[in-house]
């Protein structure tokens, strides 16, 4: 049985602020929240449409959460200053590319490997 991957993702939204949030589909989140049909506060059209910017893979839907959650209680400039160490490019704009970090999913990986080759 193939592995779900889980993602904490952050979108740049109209009006200048940050989402973040978690999901197993990158492409079908975003067109949700640009159709109005995702998160509350990706709803009113004045934070459409939104772009995202930023996702991070993960193993398991908790510790995707767990970084959703970290993201979350930041303040604007530490939010900048962690996109920014990712590769984010400020100021953004549409032609901003999306950045997906699977480092995690990597090392995790290696360890599984090594660990059945000790078997």
């Amino acid at each position: 049985m193939a592995k779900t991957i889980s993602y904490f993702y952050v979108l740049y939204c109209r009006d200048g602020s940050f989402y973040g949030g978690y999901t197993t589909d990158l492409t079908r989140r975003e067109q949700e929240h640009n159709e109005g049909v995702g998160a509350k506060y990706t709803r009113p059209a004045g934070r459409r449409p939104v772009k995202l910017i930023y996702a991070e893979a993960f193993n398991t839907r908790s510790e995707a959460t767990k970084a959703e959650y970290a993201f979350k209680k930041q303040t604007r400039q530490k939010k900048e200053r962690f996109l920014g160490t990712q590769g984010v490019q400020f100021p953004i704009d549409e032609n901003q590319p999306r950045i997906v970090n699977s480092e995690q999913l990597s090392a995790e990986e290696e360890k599984e490997n090594a660990e059945s080759k000790e078997l």
